[in-house]
């Protein structure tokens, strides 16, 4: 269950997707599999290949993208990973 974002920071996730940008977008999140994360943050792109190649610099394999929906795959991003990777990104302020 996502909480804690609003349209407007949806829709500019989405449309930074839809352009091809590599996009940012953490929110409340609570998910029984995953004790301990309270927040994750969604790294789309809709570039296939340049959403791999950016999370191949960061460690992250390719079949870990999430594919469920096809115009906005994108990396789900948790716990003390997720806060190495925003530091390197200099995203810090994606961090809580």
């Amino acid at each position: 269950m996502a909480f804690g974002i609003n349209r407007e920071e949806l829709r500019r996730w989405k449309a930074e997707v839809a352009r091809g940008e590599i996009a940012f977008l953490t929110h409340y999140w609570l998910d029984d599999r995953f004790p301990g994360c309270k927040t994750v943050t969604k790294v789309g792109c809709s570039n296939m290949e340049k959403l791999a190649a950016w999370g191949e610099k960061h460690g992250l394999k390719a079949e870990w993208i999430d594919w469920r929906k096809a115009d906005l795959p994108h990396y789900d991003l948790f716990g003390e990973r997720r806060d190495e990777i925003l530091r390197k990104e200099g995203k810090e302020h994606l961090i809580w």
